[in-house]
C-alpha cells in the first residue's frame, strides 16, 4: 500500500502549515511566536523532513512505473514517511501549546490519525524486520 506514504506526508503537510500560521498569529510579549529561533528552527525541520519524505515516495513511484521497485522499497518509504509525519504531528502539537489538543486547530486528530496509520499499515518495527530480512 505505497499510496498511505503520500497520505502520511499529507497530514505531515497540514501540521506544518498549521504550525507556521499559529506562529504567525500568536503573540508573545508583543512578537509573534514564530519570530523566535527554536520555532523557526523546529519549522526548518518540518519542512527538509516533509521534502525528503516527498521525494523519496517520488522516486519509489517512479521506480514502480518502470517495475524497478523492489517490495522493500514500500517497506522503506512507509516507514520513513508514517514515523515522519508522527514525529511532524506531535512537534506541530507541541507548537500550539494549549491548544494543541484543541479541535480548533485539527492537529490533535491529524497525530490520531497518523497513530492509527502506524497501526494498521504495519508498525515501525513491523517494516524494520522486512527491511533486516531482506538484507540478510
Amino acid at each position: 500500500r505505497y499510496g498511505i506514504a503520500w497520505g502520511a506526508m499529507g497530514a505531515a503537510e497540514f501540521c506544518w502549515h498549521a504550525a507556521r500560521q499559529y506562529g504567525l498569529d500568536r503573540k508573545q510579549f508583543n512578537k509573534p511566536l514564530a519570530g523566535t529561533q527554536l520555532f523557526q528552527k523546529k519549522l526548518a525541520d518540518m519542512q527538509t523532513e516533509i521534502s525528503l519524505g516527498l521525494q523519496g515516495a517520488l522516486q519509489v513511484g517512479r521506480l514502480m512505473d518502470r517495475a524497478n521497485a523492489a517490495p522493500e522499497m514500500i517497506s522503506i518509504i512507509k516507514r520513513n514517511n508514517c514515523g515522519k509525519a508522527l514525529d511532524i504531528a506531535r512537534m506541530s502539537r507541541d507548537m500550539h501549546g494549549g491548544n494543541g489538543i484543541s479541535g480548533e486547530f485539527q492537529v490533535m486528530r491529524h497525530m490520531m490519525n497518523l497513530e492509527t496509520v502506524n497501526t494498521y499499515e504495519g508498525t515501525h518495527d513491523v517494516h524494520a524486520l522486512i527491511l533486516g530480512r531482506a538484507q540478510t
